[in-house]
């Protein structure tokens, strides 16, 4: 998963540099992971990680985006056993010569200490390897300094967007029971299923643009609005339109209704975080909300959508640009019918118990 890194400006002189300073162009200390740094020139452009061991071919996306980002030259980190990362650091070194990218370094860390694959002076890198410590480097220092953040692990930054617990989640509970049933009730009592769906919409497109516009300034919603834009968004119109109009000050919107929205109205503002994540250059916490809303529901379309592209190396103006307009939207909608709210019903037609999560087996 590739992060944009082209704003953070560190300077870095030694091997106990390049491996004090990963951690704050990913956002946490990695472990089990390959880290392919791209930069051009001496500026460092783009990060991306992965898991290893991983599967033959899964850095083959590697080389378009050497080509589209214009790099000149690689940095290469495995953290883990030999075993685990030499063969991944070896098809990385190979995706950088296919794109004719010099590898600049290469190591491996684990346990406190590193190896380079690219020197092989037992004077300047002994067999048994260089301690180094990550924490009290200078790199350490004026990353923070530059207000770069680096968390203990990838758990760690999971755990920034969990769901809340305690009296958040019972209250929060609570109004998503009564949107619920309100949205229930109403259903029933509609004469004209079509026109009710038509007004559903038309309601839920003005309550979307009218929050957006608040997230802009930093307000929060209060719990019955943060029930009610769950219900609303599970419509796949007014989501787009939520998708179409996005811009980077609404990740802490998103990142919010990720945390309090009860399990069966996730999918949506977990997609929708990693949109806006991913447009503002950080793919790490895109995937992991990838990740959340996957869990909830493998089947997820805007979720293995994005899933597919991340895993690619695409950048998110593939899919940004190809975005039709809210008037493109609605022309390709027609006229009002019930089907468009097929995606709540599943969300509201069963018994709702207070005591377990919507969306939560029981």
């Amino acid at each position: 998963m590739t992060t944009d890194i082209s704003a953070s400006c560190l300077t870095l002189t030694s091997p106990a540099d390049i491996l004090a300073a990963v951690p704050y162009l990913v956002g946490f200390h990695p472990s089990d992971s390959l880290i392919v740094v791209g930069l051009t020139g001496s500026q460092a452009k783009v990060a991306a990680r992965w898991d290893v061991p991983m599967p033959p071919g899964t850095l083959a996306p590697l080389v378009p985006l050497f080509e589209r980002e214009a790099v000149t030259q690689v940095v290469i980190v495995g953290y883990g056993p030999g075993e685990a990362v030499t063969p991944a650091v070896d098809e990385a070194t190979a995706m950088a010569s296919r794109a004719s990218v010099e590898v600049a370094e290469a190591l491996r860390a684990h346990d406190g200490r590193y190896w380079s694959y690219v020197c092989d002076s037992g004077t300047c890198c002994p067999p048994d390897g260089t301690p180094y410590d990550p924490l009290s480097s200078r790199v350490a220092a004026e990353a923070t300094v530059r207000g770069l953040v680096a968390l203990p692990d990838r758990q760690a930054l999971q755990r920034t967007i969990a769901p809340l617990t305690g009296p958040v989640r019972l209250a929060m509970r609570r109004a998503t029971a009564e949107a619920v049933h309100d949205l229930r009730t109403a259903l029933a009592g509609a004469s004209d299923p079509d026109a009710f769906a038509g007004a559903f919409v038309t309601r839920g497109l003005a309550r979307v643009r009218a929050v957006l516009t608040r997230a802009a300034t930093g307000d929060r919603l209060d719990d019955a609005e943060a029930a009610q834009l769950g219900l609303d968004l599970s419509v796949i119109r007014i989501r787009d339109e939520a998708w179409t109009l996005m811009d980077d000050s609404h990740i802490a919107l998103w990142k919010d209704l990720t945390r309090r929205l009860e399990p069966a109205f996730v999918p949506p503002v977990a997609s929708l975080l990693a949109m806006a994540s991913w447009r503002a250059g950080d793919s790490i916490l895109a995937t992991i909300a990838l990740e959340r809303a996957l869990a909830l529901d493998p089947h997820y379309s805007m979720g293995n959508l994005l899933m597919h592209a991340l895993q690619h190396l695409l950048p998110p103006a593939v899919l940004k640009d190809r975005m039709p307009s809210p008037d493109e939207l609605d022309a390709a909608m027609g006229k009002p019918q019930s089907s468009w709210l097929t995606p709540l019903r599943p969300l509201i037609d069963h018994d709702l118990d207070p005591n377990r999560p919507l969306g939560e087996a029981p």
